[in-house]
């Protein structure tokens, strides 16, 4: 059997045969309404003649079509075969009909169950609003009619979520066979077109409120399909496609208006049309237009609900994962994630970038076993672990054996990969710690690649075992690309294959930009997701690059100060000549200032050497650091208090300030913009 109608009407006044899985209206002299071929039949009864008690017990309703909802595909034509006999509840099939052969009834009504069957089958394949309404146009044009025009609510309410008081029917989708039945401004083709707020179709009419109580909303309440020669139906079509001629509707029974009704309430509205020179529909059409409206709106409804979870999903995704990175001294960051498919929404990959004291940053990556909801939980759970253990600065070894733990701690099933490194753009070092995660890539600033070569480790939580720290020179120019098994493996290739060819992709990237220019960091991105197999791939993907530019060292100033009476002093001097080195003579004052009252605090309390370190990178950073763990806190002082007042002068004079506790003791740091300098000017000029 076709798994789908024909998209062909038959020549007039030709059948088609069993097998097209479709039904064709002929002409026949005994009747008004559409016949169907037929066969000689071995039995001269009709259905309803051959058993009249059947016929009265049928009745189609609700619950009928919400089993013929939940029936498999193969079961269909058993559960609509009664329907198709009879449907008392409905006025107009309580009059008697013509005399008719029971061969041409059979007939008709064993074609009508299997156009029905494939025209829900295809309806049901929709995930999404649109894909079922194109399910329904194309199942239905031109096999059951000319034209179709679905109108569905806006907005549409989702699950037990309270609709709008005033219910309001957009027009969804407009189709026709034939182009010249629907308005002259609007050309609907079988290719389907979908229509947009701004398309002027039926001049105004794409989007009314229905009426309380009017001629529609009585339609629309009463759930069954009727023809549109009803009174009550001719009275609704003006409020559906608006007052004047714009879409004449055929005299006769040659329209049908059938409600969309999901499980709570109405969801739309469609209306079939044949034109003039077809024959009308008969008054089993009802039924299967029942059938074709009460499949469309029940898929409608688990559309809905699925966009809403999908939407979840997304929002959820995104909340966990950082939409931005932050900005750090000589570094520059990329990242990219994306989802496995759009039927796993949420993933285990993340990624992270947190600014440590001394201009430091943390790369993090990482990902946690499966893609479910569960797994994003958890991932949101190790990525703030790993925040707050790196605001604790300990060593890379160290963030991963605590984050074990805590995964431990979870339950015996979480599993995660990490790696998580600290670059020092003073120093220009890379500090790496593994648990299991693929290696990173090194792009040299000549287009060399190389894999890094880091202790794989253990997976996180796995328990009782030991990571390892390696150290590693990150020369400025160079890239570094941390990655998930995503971007490497998938069903054509190994992670081993997978890493060389993304290595092999990155230096052929650096080489068609030539030696004195570098690719930039989205550019890398985008090509590495470019990656032969990606589309085949099983996982998501995340992706951090980092570009190491590093703090030149004529750029830093650093000394050691003893906890003495002097060292304020000492410090004030030191900071006056540097700045007048860099010409920056105009912060002397208030750089000063704050230095002196950050030293004194520092002095009061420790017992060690402290630090000064002075940055000049966008902005002017200064750091005093002590090995004090405490942390100073911004209080009032009270107008005969002889101190508390440093802190306050900080807040007031400087751009930006934080304390950090380290494992040695804290950093007090504070910055200034950056003014111009006289001599500025002329080298940005010599550059360009």
């Amino acid at each position: 059997m076709a798994d789908t109608p024909a998209e062909v009407r038959a020549v007039h006044g030709t059948a088609r045969g069993k097998e097209s899985g479709t039904y064709t209206p002929v002409p026949d002299p005994e009747r008004t309404s559409a016949t169907f071929s037929s066969a000689p039949d071995p039995d001269p009864r009709t259905p309803m003649e051959a058993s009249p008690a059947r016929a009265e017990s049928l009745v189609p309703d609700e619950a009928d079509l919400a089993q013929i909802a939940r029936t498999p595909e193969g079961a269909v034509a058993d559960v609509l075969a009664p329907l198709a006999d009879v449907d008392a509840s409905m006025p107009a099939l309580q009059q008697p009909l013509p005399r008719q052969s029971a061969g041409a009834g059979a007939r008709r009504s064993d074609e009508r169950l299997r156009f029905v069957g494939s025209a829900t089958r295809r309806i049901a394949r929709g995930l999404d609003l649109e894909e079922i309404v194109t399910g329904l146009v194309r199942a239905t044009v031109p096999a059951f009619c000319d034209s179709v025009l679905v109108y569905l609510r806006d907005p549409m309410p989702v699950g037990d979520e309270r609709p709008p008081d005033n219910l309001v029917l957009r027009l969804h989708r407009a189709e026709s066979a034939t182009p010249e039945k629907l308005p002259a401004e609007t050309v609907v083709t079988t290719s389907v077109s979908v229509l947009t707020p701004s398309t002027p179709l039926l001049r105004g009419t794409h989007r009314g409120p229905v009426a309380p109580g009017g001629p529609l909303a009585e339609v629309l309440r009463a759930v069954r399909p009727v023809f549109t020669d009803t009174p009550a139906a001719h009275a609704a079509l003006p409020e559906l496609l608006g007052d004047g001629d714009e879409f004449p509707v055929p005299a006769g029974q040659r329209a049908i208006l059938a409600p969309l009704r999901g499980r709570r309430r109405v969801t739309g509205a469609a209306l079939f049309v044949r034109g003039a020179e077809q024959p009308s529909y008969e008054h089993d059409d009802l039924l299967v237009a029942a059938q074709l409206a009460t499949h469309t709106a029940l898929a409608i409804d688990k559309a809905v609900l699925y966009g809403r979870e999908a939407f979840i999903a997304d929002e959820l995704q995104r909340t966990m994962l950082p939409q931005t990175l932050p900005t750090s001294a000589g570094v520059r960051l990329a990242f990219r994630y994306l989802p496995a498919a759009e039927t796993a929404r949420v993933g285990g990959d993340w990624y992270d970038a947190i600014p440590l004291p001394g201009s430091r940053i943390a790369l993090v990556i990482g990902d946690v076993m499966g893609h479910s909801m569960t797994s994003a939980a958890v991932m949101g759970q190790l990525r703030t672990t790993v925040q707050t253990l790196a605001g604790l600065d300990l060593p890379p070894q160290e963030i991963l054996h605590h984050l074990n733990e805590q995964t431990q701690r979870m339950g015996t099933d979480r599993m995660a990969t990490c790696l998580y490194a600290v670059y020092d753009p003073i120093s220009h070092r890379l500090t790496i710690a593994n648990a299991g995660h693929p290696p990173p890539l090194l792009l040299h600033p000549d287009g060399h690649t190389e894999v890094l070569q880091v202790p794989p480790g253990a997976p996180i939580g796995v328990g009782g075992v030991d990571f390892e720290t390696v150290e590693l020179e990150a020369p400025a120019g160079a890239t570094l690309l941390f990655y998930t098994d995503g971007l490497v493996e998938s069903r054509l290739r190994d992670v081993v294959t997978g890493i060389e060819q993304l290595r092999e992709k990155l230096s052929a990237a650096a080489q068609a930009t030539g030696p004195d220019r570098q690719p930039s960091l989205e550019a890398l991105c985008d090509e590495a997701l470019t990656m032969p197999g990606a589309g085949d791939r099983d996982d998501d993907i995340a992706m951090l690059a980092a570009r190491f530019d590093g703090i030149a060292a004529n750029d830093v100033a650093y000394w050691l100060l003893e906890p003495e009476n002097t060292a304020p002093a000492r410090a004030r001097r030191l900071t006056r000549r540097t700045l007048a080195r860099w010409g920056m003579e105009e912060l002397s004052d208030s750089v000063e200032l704050l230095v002196s009252e950050v030293v004194t605090n520092a002095v009061r309390y420790t017992t060690r050497p402290i630090t000064l370190r002075l940055l000049r990178t966008d902005v002017l950073r200064c750091e005093v650091g002590d090995d004090v763990p405490q942390l100073p806190r911004l209080r009032q002082a009270g107008s005969t208090d002889e101190n508390g007042r440093g802190l306050y002068l900080v807040n007031r004079l400087a751009r930006r300030w934080g304390a950090t506790r380290l494992n040695t003791g804290k950093i007090v740091w504070f910055e200034f913009p950056r003014a111009q300098t006289s001599s500025e000017p002329q080298e940005a000029s010599q550059s360009r």
